[in-house]
């Protein structure tokens, strides 16, 4: 029998080397490709149509839901997520997912992970596969819990952020940044994930750049051609567009 393909899906460059090293020890399985990024996953999924899928969940652009979506209607491969989430991902991955590896894991669990995805891949039920990750999927697009915190990936360590504590979101380049108090946090995320993520009844998106904690928000002051003056709490003065005024009245603004 022929070894089973793996392809790996991280945007950290760490992570999918630790990975990769994994596997290299591992008999039977022979990596196929590596993505940093879910556009990338996909394109290479339906190339490679692997029969194992390590994929992060949180990655730019697609994450690791919107990559299995994308794939449905191909031949399902065994899936376990890496992530650094909130339990009430956990569990559905639980319930639904072949296995998962909370970040960061060593190489007992990895290969407990490995075994279970093997098991499920060589037995070649692509319609039981197909179930689980369309029943996982639709239970979280159901509405899942919102997590209560942002994980922070850096230098191969995962820290948290509270979503409460985050007092204003902004964009930078291919990044967003976290403002929390005096601290800032870079994620690699697009702004409309991050927004996503984000509970709409806390936070207001006030520009293409800004999104703010309406608990933050001290005062608002019109200027010029339909814009206004956000001025936080912490002193910090931000801009609300004219293209988001529809965002006024969750502001306060009649």
């Amino acid at each position: 029998m022929a070894d089973l393909r793996v392809l790996v899906v991280d945007d950290e460059p760490l992570a999918r080397e630790r990975l990769r090293t994994f596997l290299g020890r591992e008999s039977g399985v022979t990596v196929v490709g590596e993505c940093g990024n879910g556009d990338d996953a996909v394109i290479k999924a339906r190339q490679e149509l692997p029969d194992i899928l390590f994929i992060d969940v949180q990655m730019p652009g697609l994450n690791g839901f919107e990559v299995l979506e994308k794939l449905q209607g191909t031949t399902p491969p065994a899936v376990v997520f890496t992530t650094a989430f909130d339990q009430y991902a956990v569990k559905a991955f639980e319930i639904h997912a072949v296995d998962y590896l909370l970040k960061p894991f060593d190489r007992e669990r990895f290969k407990l992970a490995l075994q279970r995805a093997v098991a499920h891949a060589t037995a070649r039920r692509p319609d039981d596969l197909q179930g689980k990750l369309a029943a996982m999927l639709a239970d979280l697009r159901a509405g899942a819990k919102q997590p209560e915190r942002i994980p922070i990936k850096s230098n191969g360590r995962v820290s948290f952020v509270l979503i409460q504590d985050i007092d204003w979101v902004g964009s930078a380049d291919n990044y967003v940044e976290l403002h929390v108090g005096v601290h800032s946090h870079l994620i690699r995320e697009t702004m409309n994930s991050i927004a996503l993520r984000l509970p709409p009844e806390q936070f207001v998106r006030i520009s293409r750049t800004s999104i703010v904690n309406l608990a933050r928000v001290k005062e608002l002051q019109p200027l010029f051609h339909g814009e206004y003056a956000v001025t936080l709490t912490t002193g910090v003065r931000l801009t609300l567009s004219r293209s988001y005024r529809d965002q006024l009245p969750l502001l306060g603004v009649p």
